[in-house]
């Protein structure tokens, strides 16, 4: 089975939980059988784990122009084009590239980031899509996240093969119901052009159904995983002291400071925590537009002197934070999954989650509270530091938990949804 895949982040640069998931995702299915993976992003760097699938770059596609002759671009190829292909790909490409970014090959150059001109962007790489789609050979379309619809949308209209897309986040999540119409569009028309649509958590499968109107029936929740720690990184993690060694606690938050993951109920919670001990940090680590309004908030609260911020966090700095936290909160508002608290409690961090997060559906070894309920998290935090019985069990049993969450098992399901799609 070949599959055609369109993402926007890989790692090892990674933005957030797509890069994350993509890589899991991908690697997981590429244990299924006879499976092979072509996987599109914006401009990748060379540095991409390749062992296991083939990665094509929209920003190294030559895009082939009206006005270049066939001469022109046959010379360019060394030859390799016939005048068929040329004159298909010519009469194919339907927008007007004016605005385009281009080198001097005719190939649409990408940032491989979250530009202001995304929408630009989006387009853009929709348009070098439908040029893979005449050139690759796939059985099915997995596109991945908003920004890759358009491209999924425009490879099936090339091909007439099946559309899958996931559905990592969607507007909703991410402004706390503000949502931007454009993007609401965006994701909407994918969901009305896929054939399947696969959802990071029963929570994401119901904004689905009753925000955008989508058919029950091909929606499904796909949770995600992790993979297992490689040696450097259980190196890390099991350089960690023991409990009782641990003079002063370490409570963790780690990820984007944005409306969307809570971080103002997290402090909130803290400064609750610090009016009954002092004997207790906060760290949290992440960048995002509310780095300033969460610095003045914590010096409102007079707990300055218990809270740092290293700034954003990737690679093996995570688990390095993770080594050196007693407990990791993930307090988001609206969250499709969260694939932090799964890494945190891989590490035997014991991790207070928000009700409101897909992770929840699936985790059990863990404290669930609401996000707006600052008490509660509060005591958690409290009895976690304090109460050394209540660490040891977390961090064993949640441990354990985790290690049955793979992404090989993700992939089967996949594999299978993809058979079921495909009638074989």
């Amino acid at each position: 089975m070949k599959v055609l895949m369109f993402g926007w982040e890989f790692p090892p640069h990674i933005l957030g939980g797509l890069g994350t998931a993509s890589y899991g995702i991908t690697k997981g299915l590429s244990l299924q059988p006879d499976t092979e993976i072509t996987f599109c992003l914006p401009r990748p760097t060379g540095d991409e784990d390749q062992s296991f699938m083939n990665i094509i770059g929209m920003s190294e596609t030559p895009i082939v122009w009206r006005d270049v002759n066939y001469d022109e671009v046959k010379q360019w190829l060394g030859n390799k084009m016939s005048p068929e292909t040329y004159f298909s790909l010519r009469d194919h490409i339907y927008a007007d590239f004016s605005y385009c970014l281009t080198d001097r090959f005719g190939c649409i150059q990408f940032s491989g980031r979250y530009p202001d001109n995304l929408y630009d962007e989006i387009n853009n790489y929709s348009i070098v899509a439908g040029v893979i789609a005449r050139q690759q050979e796939f059985d099915i379309i997995h596109a991945h996240d908003w920004l890759t619809y358009p491209a999924g949308i425009h490879a099936k209209n090339v091909s007439g093969r099946p559309l899958v897309i996931h559905v990592h986040a969607t507007d909703f999540d991410r402004s706390r119901g503000n949502v931007n119409p454009t993007v609401y569009n965006i994701e909407k028309d994918g969901m009305d052009h896929a054939d399947c649509i696969m959802c990071v958590s029963e929570l994401t499968r119901q904004t689905v159904i009753n925000h955008y109107h989508q058919d029950p029936a091909k929606c499904i929740a796909m949770h995600n995983a992790v993979y297992p720690l490689s040696d450097e990184i259980r190196a890390i993690a099991e350089s960690r002291k023991p409990f009782n060694e641990r003079k002063t606690k370490v409570v963790t938050f780690l990820g984007r400071l944005t409306m969307q993951k809570g971080p103002e109920y997290f402090v909130e919670a803290a400064a609750q925590v610090l009016s009954r001990t002092r004997n207790i940090q906060f760290c949290m680590a992440g960048s995002g537009d509310m780095m300033e309004e969460m610095i003045e908030l914590v010096a409102r609260r007079g707990i300055a002197d218990r809270f740092f911020f290293p700034g954003f966090m990737k690679g093996k700095q995570v688990y390095e934070v993770f080594r050196d936290s007693d407990v990791y909160v993930m307090p988001s508002v609206s969250e499709p999954f969260g694939i932090s608290p799964l890494e945190a409690m891989q590490c035997g961090v014991p991790s207070i989650i928000s009700k409101q997060s897909g992770c929840a559906e699936i985790l059990d070894k863990c404290i669930k509270t609401d996000y707006w309920d600052i008490n509660a998290m509060a005591d958690a935090m409290y009895s976690i530091c304090t109460n050394e019985a209540l660490f040891n069990y977390l961090s064993v049993e949640g441990k354990n938990e985790v290690d049955q969450i793979t992404w090989e098992k993700v992939g089967e399901r996949i594999y299978n949804c993809y058979r079921n799609l495909l009638h074989i």
